[in-house]
C-alpha cells in the first residue's frame, strides 16, 4: 500500500467524474437491490465465500474469482472501489475485497471509506438499476500471494516467537464461548491458536457523523503497542474466515505497520482439523483466594 487506498466520499465522486472505475458493491443482493451506488455492480460472494488454503482450495479460489471479477469488468486499466454498507456493518467485507483483489494481483484497488452509509450522508446519488457490465479478462498475477499465508505458513508462524500472530474474532470467540458468528457451534472447537494476542476488530474504528471510521495513525499504532506490536514486528492477523481481520489488515498497513499477513483460512479451517492445537478456556488466570485477600 503505498499509495492511500482508502477513499471520502467525495474523493470517489470526483474520481467517478474522471477515471474508469469498476465499483463493487459486496452487500446482500436486498440491500444493493433497495439502492446502491450509480454503475455498482454487487458481488456478495466476497462475503460468503469460506476459504481453505489447500492448494485445491487455493487454486479454487483463484479461478472463482478471476472469473467473478472479470465478469464485472475488471480488465487491470479500471480503478476496482470496493464498499460495504458501512465500515463495521459488514464484518470488514468491503476490506475482504480488496484483500482478494490485492492477493489476486490486481494494480489498482481502493476502499470506499464509511461504505454506502457514508456516500448517503454525504447527499450523494444512489440507484435502484443495475448495470450491465461488459466483461474483460482479468488479469490473473500471483506476484503479490504472499499476502496471504496457507496453512504451513500459520503453523511456522505459531512455532515463531518473534511473529506476533494476531486474533481479531469477538471477545465471545477469544474467550472460547463461541466458536464463530454464526453460532457457538458452528465450528467443532472453540478457542484460541496457540500463542495468539487479541485486538479486537471494532478498536480499529471509531464514530463519526457519517458512521465508523478508521482511527487516526496514532491511535492505530497506540492499539497496536497495547499487544507489543510494533511498525517493525511481523503480524499474521486470522479471525473467523478472513474478513475482520482484512479489516484490521487495512488498518494496520494504513497506519505503517511494515509486515502484516493474513491466515485467509483463519479459525474456521484451523479448528476442524483436530490434529491441530488451540487454547481453550479462558485467556487468563482466574485470581486464587489467596491473591484476593493479599
Amino acid at each position: 500500500m503505498t499509495d492511500k487506498v482508502l477513499l471520502t466520499p467525495s474523493d470517489l465522486s470526483d474520481m467517478m467524474a474522471s477515471e474508469k472505475l469498476v465499483l463493487i458493491d459486496t452487500r446482500d443482493p436486498a440491500s444493493y437491490a433497495a439502492g446502491h451506488l450509480p454503475g455498482a455492480v454487487n458481488i456478495h460472494d466476497i462475503f460468503t465465500y469460506l476459504a481453505t488454503s489447500t492448494p485445491e482450495g487455493v487454486a479454487a479460489m483463484r479461478e472463482k474469482f478471476a472469473a467473478i471479477f472479470g465478469a464485472a469488468g475488471l480488465s487491470g486499466e479500471e480503478t476496482a472501489v470496493v464498499y460495504e454498507q458501512s465500515m463495521n456493518t459488514g464484518f470488514g467485507q468491503s476490506c475482504r475485497g480488496y484483500v482478494l483483489l490485492a492477493y489476486l494481483g490486481y494494480p489498482k484497488v481502493k476502499i470506499l471509506h464509511g461504505g454506502f452509509s457514508a456516500w448517503a450522508a454525504a447527499g450523494l446519488s444512489t440507484t435502484a438499476a443495475v448495470p450491465t457490465p461488459t466483461p474483460a479478462t482479468f488479469p490473473l498475477d500471483l506476484s503479490a500471494a504472499g499476502l496471504l499465508v496457507d496453512l504451513a505458513g500459520m503453523k511456522a508462524a505459531v512455532a515463531d516467537p518473534n511473529v506476533v500472530k494476531l486474533d481479531t474474532r469477538d471477545v465471545d470467540e477469544w474467550i472460547a464461548d463461541s466458536s464463530s458468528p454464526y453460532g457457538k457451534d458452528f465450528c467443532p472447537r472453540k478457542g484460541r491458536i496457540p500463542g495468539a494476542k487479541w485486538i479486537e476488530w471494532y478498536r480499529m474504528m471509531k464514530p463519526s457523523a457519517a458512521g465508523p471510521m478508521f482511527k487516526s495513525r496514532e491511535e492505530i499504532l497506540a492499539e497496536c503497542a497495547s499487544v507489543g506490536v510494533t511498525p517493525k514486528t511481523p503480524v499474521v492477523l486470522y479471525c473467523f474466515k478472513g474478513a475482520r481481520a482484512s479489516n484490521t489488515l487495512v488498518a494496520l498497513k494504513e497506519a505503517g505497520i511494515e509486515n502484516v499477513t493474513l491466515y485467509f483460512g483463519s479459525w474456521n479451517e484451523w479448528s476442524r482439523d483436530p490434529s491441530l492445537p488451540i487454547e481453550t478456556g479462558l485467556p487468563y488466570k482466574e485470581p486464587t483466594a489467596a491473591s484476593v485477600a493479599a
